[in-house]
């Protein structure tokens, strides 16, 4: 402690070496950048500057509820030019995961969510089921009930889903 006042976590010059050292920043979205519709005060300064250094910027998410798409249209809207190349979502690692590993475009994906998942993966070139019109039907459960499922369906994916049910449960 000099002169009674505590000694700063990270000093200018530490903070500076630092920020030089990283070749990339993540972010994650909500609550870093925004939150609900509101910029986070600097934000926009803050990236600026880290753009103005060479650095590579990525922004992760792990609401899969948007495409990577949609969030750049909420990045536009908040006043921040992000490509989609730079958005990183749970749903887009999903539709990756699936094409890294070779999964086979004979089987369809059935989708627990909304929106964000259907269109990664089609964008990935996946034939989806489920979503959020799954959402709309509806099962009559009665003694002895045999839930029937699609057999060409390999994989399925779950994320938020407001609309879930028990048709999707089968």
């Amino acid at each position: 402690m000099a002169n009674g006042l505590p000694n700063p976590l990270l000093t200018a010059d530490a903070a500076r070496s630092l920020v030089d050292s990283v070749d990339a920043f993540l972010f994650d979205c909500d609550g870093v950048i925004w939150k609900g519709d509101q910029l986070i005060e600097g934000v926009p300064e803050t990236l600026d500057l880290l753009r103005k250094m060479g650095k590579k910027l990525v922004f992760v998410t792990n609401n899969s509820r948007k495409s990577r798409r949609q969030y750049s249209k909420k990045f536009r809207a908040l006043g921040l030019e992000v490509t989609e190349e730079e958005i990183f979502t749970s749903s887009f690692a999903a539709a990756m995961f699936l094409k890294l590993n070779n999964f086979s475009p004979e089987k369809k994906v059935y989708v627990v969510g909304e929106d964000g998942i259907l269109e990664e993966l089609r964008l990935a070139g996946f034939e989806c089921l489920g979503g959020p019109e799954d959402g709309k039907k509806n099962i009559l459960l009665e003694a002895n009930f045999y839930f029937e499922h699609d057999k060409s369906v390999g994989a399925v994916i779950v994320g938020l889903d407001q609309y879930f049910n028990y048709y999707k449960m089968q």
